[in-house]
């Protein structure tokens, strides 16, 4: 029985695409390849032999039909599977980005934006907030804007550090300065591993103190939302901790990023001190 040439085009497009598709983050994770060339090059040509493979694999199902005595109708099977679930993701992330507008640094302060570390470029020197985006992200993300903490800046920075920490934030650097300071961090996305740089700066402000928060990107036009999201995280984490009257463990990170800032051994004894009161609390209750 002769073989349908749609059906073995159908089967290559859709297998080739399931191949890449896997095989970009695994690279990436192994440390192949950077993620851009994984996501572009392994990841979205994958999902364009999908959408091939799709239609391709719909005409190898007629063409291979009993009636048509043509052989290959497994392979038009696995076209037509495979299309589909690649274009279930394209379809997906095509839907991420819908509604979020194509920009990569999101800031809850567009007019004084914190300065990222330099790091985030490299060493190249630290990356200004485009002024073009200020107005499609105040657009875009109405609620955005800085915190306002009735905590002195010194604490509220001790604050922002432990739920930064309880985030997962990865790389996190305190510069502690009078009245205030900035803390600087990373994330790095769970398949693509890409890399978005936080900054949060902490300065005085009617008695309290003013939070400032900006995340970016280093790689692509649009983050898909990503910086929003992670800004208001750390806006609910920050402000949950604060109107809950602290939780015990939040007390403890901030007890212990204080004397951090005396000595490691200090840190040490004050955290046993710590724990040693609240288990003669737990005790008496």
């Amino acid at each position: 029985m002769k073989r349908s040439r749609l059906a073995v085009a159908a089967g290559f497009c859709g297998g080739l695409g399931l191949f890449l598709a896997a095989a970009g983050p695994l690279l990436i994770w192994a440390g192949a390849i950077s993620p851009i060339f994984g996501f572009s090059r392994f990841y979205l040509l994958g999902m364009l032999l999908g959408v091939a493979a799709l239609p391709l694999a719909l005409g190898a199902l007629h063409t291979t039909r009993r009636a048509a005595a043509r052989g290959g109708r497994q392979l038009a099977w696995l076209g037509c599977g495979a299309g589909a679930v690649l274009l279930a993701l394209l379809l997906h992330g095509m839907a991420a980005a819908r509604g979020v507008p194509p920009i990569n640094d999101i800031t809850t302060n567009p007019a004084d934006p914190p300065a990222l570390s330099a790091a985030a470029t490299k060493g190249a020197g630290a990356p200004a907030y485009p002024a073009a985006f200020a107005a499609k992200q105040r657009s875009a993300y109405p609620d955005l804007a800085p915190l306002q903490s009735a905590l002195s800046a010194d604490r509220a920075l001790v604050r922002a550090e432990a739920a930064a920490r309880k985030l997962g934030w990865q790389g996190v650097r305190v510069l502690r300065a009078e009245g205030g300071g900035a803390l600087h961090a990373r994330e790095v996305s769970a398949v693509f591993r890409f890399v978005d740089d936080v900054a949060v700066r902490v300065r005085p402000r009617n008695g309290g103190a003013q939070v400032d928060l900006r995340s970016r990107s280093r790689v692509g036009r649009s983050d898909l939302g990503a910086n929003a999201a992670r800004i208001r995280a750390f806006t609910r984490e920050f402000q949950s901790s604060q109107g809950s009257g602290d939780s015990r463990e939040a007390r403890l990170a901030e007890f212990s990023a204080d004397q951090r800032m005396a000595s490691p051994a200090s840190a040490r004894s004050a955290s046993r001190n710590f724990a040693t009161a609240r288990d003669k609390r737990g005790s008496r209750r």
